[in-house]
């Protein structure tokens, strides 16, 4: 048994003063808990002991997009993506590396710190497969910038445009923050066509999970990343169940989802694209590895 005691900065969001562990320390899923050999987070403090704790500090994505990394290092595996405006809970700044958890799931890893800055707190975000920034109100002056769907940002309403600090973007590819998709199949199949990226979330590529995530996202759903995360979404359905726009079908690390009674929507790398085929050809197509291909399907509503 230990008790520590810590004190933490002045804020409007208190910190336990004490806390105390006991029996052994755990070692919960490090994907979605932050702590390591030298620090952890405060939050984790009667779970684990740890050297030292520090209180999250929430920052914001200022640039396009940033891959959060499984190291501190530019060759390190990509675990994840935040898109601009996305939130970034600051845990340990290191050189040019800060340690963390994304906001929107808690999901641990590392992003330059030079990625992350003060901005306006957001008010719309893209709904478009992509967004054109343009230099002024205008679609015939110079292109700034492109926004993939989900970016998140300030502005104003300027005529068939919003007004930002980086640019204007098109009324029609955004959306207030609040707003909630109806279909969240419908929002996943704007991006079919969009190259598959290890961890992407949309900026240049998404991943099989990533798709679901950011999908559902729009329609309110708070969405683990990892596919083997998101099996606990919904409820499970038979084996001979009928299935249904909306669906999920998990497959041994991956996961894709039903736009009806036959056809899977999902970012995959075998056609290293978002595509949508029959699910039978999935099935089939896995066959030779696995003796069942399908590990579960999941109804959300």
């Amino acid at each position: 048994m230990a008790t520590t005691t810590q004190q933490g900065p002045t804020s409007s969001a208190p910190w336990p003063e004490h806390f105390r562990l006991t029996g052994p320390s755990q070692r919960p899923d490090p994907r979605t808990h932050a702590y390591r050999r030298d620090i952890a987070d405060v939050a984790l403090a009667g779970m684990l002991f740890a050297p030292h704790f520090a209180r999250a500090v929430e920052c914001h994505v200022a640039s396009d997009s940033v891959m959060v990394l499984s190291e501190p290092s530019a060759e390190a595996r990509a675990v994840s993506q935040l898109l601009r405006g996305e939130g970034f809970a600051l845990l340990d700044l290191s050189g040019d590396w800060a340690w963390g958890r994304c906001l929107h799931d808690d999901y641990v890893g590392y992003i330059p710190r030079a990625t992350l800055d003060a901005i306006a707190e957001p008010t719309f975000r893209v709904c478009a497969p992509s967004a054109l920034v343009f230099a002024g109100p205008d679609i015939k002056t110079p292109i700034v910038g492109q926004w993939p769907l989900g970016t998140r940002f300030s502005g104003a309403i300027e005529g068939t445009f919003i007004a930002t600090e980086n640019g204007y973007v098109h009324a029609r590819h955004a959306e207030p923050l609040q707003a909630k998709a109806d279909d969240f199949v419908a929002v996943a199949e704007r991006l079919i066509g969009q190259p598959y990226r290890w961890g992407g979330r949309g900026a240049g590529g998404i991943d099989c999970s990533g798709l679901v995530q950011v999908a559902l996202g729009f329609s309110g759903v708070a969405t683990p990343r990892d596919s083997d995360q998101q099996r606990a979404l919904g409820e499970e359905l038979a084996a001979d169940a009928p299935l249904r726009r909306g669906d999920l079908i998990f497959f041994p690390g991956h996961v894709g989802i039903m736009t009806d009674a036959a056809t899977l929507l999902h970012a995959n790398a075998f056609w290293m694209a978002v595509t949508r085929e029959p699910l039978a050809d999935v099935v089939t197509r896995l066959l030779p590895d696995y003796a069942e291909p399908i590990l579960a399907r999941r109804r959300l509503a």
